[in-house]
C-alpha cells in the first residue's frame, strides 16, 4: 500500500518522492496564482489580461517536457 501511494507514480515520471513533492507543490502554487489572476480579471478586465493564460502555458510546457529539461 505504501509503495502504491508514495513511490509508484514518482518513479513512473523518473523522480524521487521529494522531487515529485517539490514539482507538484510548485505546480499547485502556480495554479492558485492563475486562478487568483483570473478572478481579479473577471472583476476588473483591465488587470491581469494574459496572466492566467501565460501561467497555464508555462505549466503545460513544464509537464510535457519534464524528462527533457534535466537531460541537457
Amino acid at each position: 500500500m505504501f509503495q502504491r501511494l508514495f513511490i509508484n507514480h514518482p518513479q513512473s515520471v523518473q523522480e524521487t518522492y521529494l522531487q515529485h513533492l517539490a514539482f507538484a507543490a510548485g505546480f499547485s502554487v502556480l495554479l492558485l496564482a492563475a486562478g487568483f489572476a483570473a478572478m481579479i480579471h473577471a472583476i476588473i478586465p483591465a488587470l491581469f489580461e494574459t496572466t492566467a493564460s501565460r501561467i497555464i502555458a508555462k505549466l503545460y510546457h513544464r509537464t510535457h517536457n519534464r524528462g527533457a529539461e534535466g537531460s541537457a
